[in-house]
């Protein structure tokens, strides 16, 4: 059956004290404790924390968790990851508590960046609480959200994904290559970078506009600064905007993402946003 959505992101960060701010009282993430207390932990929805900030001397993208069905599906797609000669380890039992998963494995994809893929979420059955995101985040079925990662090597990456992994294509811009695993558009892309692969960009949607414009105004407030301003994509048709993330990583916060329920003819896009989306050169540039 392959991935079924991005069930977390692990970032490391030379600045916890500005993720702190950018998560908490920027995003409105909800940020609970976890079992390293230097690092930061927040939860979007029922789901254990999908954002870990860990510190580290260099910033980086710890890894992208990707969710399967069961330890049956896991261990078939660690045997197809395997058969691409492709090594993997995996996760010891405090790793799992770490991550509050009842299994995973990790490895390098094909452009050098770092996949764990994992089952059996543990649920705490704490109500989530984000009041400045009075709509709460859009995950569900979808996952949490989206992510782009570079890759030298595009078409390997892209044939990985599909033909290993289990993603579809949905469309591409250029040589960006946008990919879905559930009825979210796109859960992953991947953008052409020379050397090791990293991240590029984040999304995370919330369930009303208004809570989008609460954001910008938040945004303004906190002085983040803003990468792209306010528009509308033309492949998943998200009303969102972009900052810049501590490390200067895209981050995108959006309403309304297209969802994709049956098969369909992927497309070329030639533009990114039907309007808005101006871009802005990050602070000191």
């Amino acid at each position: 059956m392959g991935v079924r959505s991005l069930g977390y992101v692990r970032l490391d960060s030379p600045d916890i004290e500005a993720w702190r701010k950018f998560g908490e009282d920027f995003l409105g993430l909800m940020k609970v404790d976890g079992t390293d207390p230097g690092s930061l932990y927040f939860r979007v929805d029922h789901y254990p924390p999908r954002l870990v900030v860990t510190p580290a001397a260099e910033p980086g993208l710890g890894a992208m968790g990707f969710e399967v069905t069961d330890r049956r599906e896991l261990a078939a797609l660690v045997a197809d990851v395997e058969a691409e000669g492709i090594k993997v380890t995996e996760g010891t039992p405090e790793e799992c508590a770490e991550r509050r998963v009842t299994g995973f494995a990790s490895f390098l994809d094909p452009g050098g960046n770092t996949v764990e893929l994992f089952h059996g979420a543990v649920l705490d059955h704490v109500p989530v609480h984000t009041p400045l995101v009075r709509s709460g985040f859009v995950t569900g079925d979808q996952g949490f959200g989206h992510v782009i990662v570079t890759a030298e090597d595009t078409a390997a990456q892209f044939d990985f994904y599909q033909r290993v992994l289990g993603f579809v294509e949905r469309n591409t811009m250029g040589p960006v290559t946008f990919m879905g695993c559930n009825a979210r558009h796109h859960t992953f892309a991947v953008a052409p970078g020379p050397g090791p692969g990293r991240l590029v960009h984040i999304m995370v949607e919330v369930g009303d506009l208004d809570d989008v414009g609460l954001a910008l105004d938040r945004r303004e407030r906190l002085d983040v600064p803003l990468m792209n301003s306010l528009g509308k994509h033309t492949n998943d048709r998200m009303v969102s905007f972009y900052t810049y993330s501590p490390e200067l990583y895209a981050i995108e916060f959006g309403w309304n993402g297209l969802r994709v329920e049956e098969p369909e003819p992927v497309y070329e896009i030639t533009e990114g946003a039907f309007w808005g989306h101006k871009f802005l050169p990050p602070p000191g540039r």
